[in-house]
């Protein structure tokens, strides 16, 4: 390269600099600088990686867990993420409490950390039940080894139990990221600050989307395309969406959702021992014990012509 092509290059490298920088200075709502460190995503992702050895030992290790090791084995690990979970939780409780003395940030991240870690026992009862669940819910599983290495809801609820332990304690951002990254991972976005019962099952999985004030109860199975989500969204008088209203749907026991099924709202509760099927849109409640099929004789079909939408006096079933 000749002398006069590189200080070209160079001096549209520093001019780019200059350009980020400035943007460093308009954009401020995009930076975090001269603020508290935040969590670390790829810490966050690890220490999860690592509490899913803890929740099924054998599964998902590269060393062989035995009886023999098993104890110390689980308490070197158990060790390891009580010191790198209180470190990311104390980010995390710097953030949002930027007015308290570090001490108390130390303080409450330590009890936090504790409170959390002390869940697993309880968390792995539920999920014992949730691949029963699966184990008995489809036909096609062959053993609990099977549903628990292979099959994306299990993964996602796994990681949902443990990341809604932050969210009841008021720990920001860790729990949002964890179930975000078990979204990316098998395509079931659950917010950590639903509510879910007993045995959970979501067969196939990809595309359901379970929102933030959601309320499922027990035994309550989900097939893939489902949405439990919000009808609307209310203001203020500025304009600004009114937060910490529920929003999102009430589940109640032993109901089934089919495929692509979608119920909004936070007043809708859909009766105990309901079955809601694929592709019904519902608003409003639901009473108990009761079946809502999507009608495909009365599905209603328009033809386009040159742009032009023409709605046809015939239904399926009628003359087609």
């Amino acid at each position: 390269m000749s002398e006069e092509l590189q200080k070209s290059r160079e001096d549209r490298v520093r001019q780019l600099h200059h350009s980020i920088l400035e943007t460093y200075e308009i954009h401020g709502g995009i930076n975090h600088i001269d603020e508290t460190n935040l969590p670390s995503v790829g810490e966050v992702v690890d220490i999860i990686k690592k509490m899913m050895f803890l929740l099924f030992p054998g599964f998902y290790n590269i060393e062989k867990i035995n009886k023999g090791n098993l104890e110390s084995w689980s308490g070197y690990l158990l060790g390891s993420l009580v010191e790198r979970l209180e470190r990311q939780i104390t980010k995390s409780v710097c953030f949002v409490r930027r007015e308290q003395p570090h001490s108390e940030h130390l303080a409450e991240s330590g009890g936090a950390t504790l409170e959390i870690l002390e869940e697993i026992p309880k968390i792995r009862q539920l999920l014992k039940l949730d691949v029963a669940a699966a184990y008995f819910g489809d036909p096609a599983a062959r053993s609990h080894e099977e549903i628990i290495l292979s099959y994306p809801s299990i993964q996602a609820i796994a990681l949902y139990r443990v990341a809604h332990e932050f969210y009841r304690r008021d720990i920001p951002l860790i729990g949002r990221m964890i179930t975000e990254y078990a979204h990316r991972q098998t395509g079931i976005d659950i917010h950590p600050g639903a509510q879910i019962g007993k045995s959970f099952f979501i067969d196939h999985g990809t595309g359901v989307v379970i929102g933030e004030t959601c309320i499922i109860g027990d035994r309550v199975k989900i097939y893939q395309g489902v949405t439990l989500g919000a009808l609307s969204f209310k203001k203020d008088p500025s304009g600004a969406l009114v937060k910490g209203l529920k929003r999102h749907p009430t589940i109640e026991d032993d109901v089934v959702l089919y495929a692509g099924c979608n119920i909004l709202g936070g007043n809708t509760v859909i009766g105990k021992g309901s079955v809601i099927g694929g592709n019904v849109w519902i608003t409003e409640s639901v009473p108990t014990g009761t079946v809502i099929t999507f009608d495909v004789t009365k599905q209603e079909y328009r033809r386009i012509q040159k742009g032009i939408e023409i709605e046809l006096d015939f239904f399926l079933g009628s003359g087609i």
